[in-house]
């Protein structure tokens, strides 16, 4: 089965302590249940909705640990054509 594609004005609505998604280099990211385990703090990841936060995460220079957590976070792919101009 396909994985569900979302549009950024979907993932822009997840944006808060209770519902938080991410855009990571073409993934969306449910990170809700993170957030109060982020080594970073859950405002890094909040600071981080309503926008392509690839830049964010690669600027950190996550461990491979860290990116194998985020596949049992993946609920989908985002449509890159639905990003506003920056």
């Amino acid at each position: 089965m396909a994985e569900k594609v979302y549009t950024f004005e979907e993932v822009v609505k997840h944006n808060n302590h209770h519902d938080c998604w991410l855009i990571i280099s073409g993934k969306v990211y449910d990170v809700t249940a993170f957030l109060a385990d982020h080594p970073g703090g859950d405002e890094t990841l909040l600071d981080s909705t309503g926008k392509d936060a690839t830049g964010d995460f690669e600027d950190v220079g996550h461990s491979k640990d860290a990116k194998d957590k985020m596949k049992g976070l993946l609920i989908g792919d985002f449509d890159e054509s639905t990003l506003p101009p920056q």
